[in-house]
């Protein structure tokens, strides 16, 4: 697939999958992930409430027959896991017929990330299932928003990292590639993608959605990106092409933005339908400030 020949996803026609919790500011549902398995699919996002009332308080997963309907089957809380809250949740298919989900924890009273897991037979069971620290982070870099994948050469992960070394600009952010023959123990293969110095993703560049091109390797992502430290939590969407070792923007493709508050156009998921076209869900911000969670098809 080339860059070119994408079509691009927008606000215009887009429907609201599962609506902000609340109206105004920091009431998000959004940073989801999306994944279409025989024929149903399974979407999981954050629920984000304003910093005053707790942030990313739960992730919910749901299933659907159409892809814009989707009943809740599953809830899991940040309480359960220690964590001052949750970002972009991932949910796995494994082969042989379980699930995984993979959950972006904030350690309390810091500005580190980690990435945890719970592995169950079913997705209904997936809160009680088997917890697992997969990336820990540490003292120098946070790690969050995992976009994951798995192929018959294994898996492969697009991660964002945070450095922790300045204080005050922990909200900086690259993304690296990391490789895993289980999912659960990685191989860091290094930068992938990063901000550039005067333009519109110079604060940071992290990977949310990676569509493949012929024999399986990446070849196009859509990536949030923002200019400063003030547009944290607002970023817009860009798109990257595939050069063989890292993601090279290409900005006659974006960015993509929400015309309305703050613009957030961001965390989108990229689904591929059986027809070639390819389904899209978006935390995208609407006029009163709030962030509901969007589907389009393209």
């Amino acid at each position: 697939m080339a860059a070119g020949t994408l079509s691009l996803p927008s606000y215009d026609d887009a429907r609201v999958v599962v609506p902000a919790p609340g109206e105004g500011p920091g009431n998000w549902a959004g940073a989801a992930s999306a994944v279409l398995v025989d024929g149903t699919f399974w979407l999981t996002w954050r629920v984000r409430r304003p910093l005053t009332d707790g942030r990313g308080v739960a992730v919910v997963v749901a299933r659907s027959h159409d892809g814009e309907t989707f009943e809740p089957v599953a809830e899991v809380r940040r309480e359960a896991f220690g964590a001052e809250s949750f970002e972009r949740p991932v949910l796995v298919a494994l082969a042989d017929g379980g699930w995984r989900l993979y959950l972006s924890c904030a350690t309390p009273g810091s500005k580190h990330w980690w990435v945890d897991s719970l592995t169950a037979p079913t997705v209904e069971a997936i809160a009680a299932g088997e917890r697992r620290v997969v990336l820990p982070g540490d003292d120098r870099i946070a790690v969050k928003d995992p976009v994951v994948t798995v192929g018959p050469d294994g898996w492969d992960m697009w991660l964002c990292c945070h450095p922790l070394s300045e204080a005050g600009h922990e909200d900086r952010m690259t993304t690296r590639h990391l490789t895993s023959a289980d999912g659960l123990a990685w191989v860091d293969r290094g930068e992938v993608l990063a901000g550039r110095p005067g333009r519109w993703d110079e604060r940071g560049a992290r990977v949310a959605a990676v569509l493949p091109g012929s024999g399986g390797a990446p070849a196009v992502a859509f990536y949030d990106g923002r200019p400063d430290a003030a547009s944290n939590w607002f970023e817009t969407t860009g798109v990257a092409r595939w050069d063989g070792s890292r993601f090279v923007p290409d900005d006659a493709l974006g960015p993509i933005r929400s015309p309305w508050s703050d613009g957030a156009f961001r965390y989108l998921s990229a689904v591929p339908l059986p027809d070639g076209r390819t389904r899209y869900y978006v935390e995208a911000a609407r006029a009163d400030g709030a962030h509901d969670l969007l589907t389009l098809v393209r």
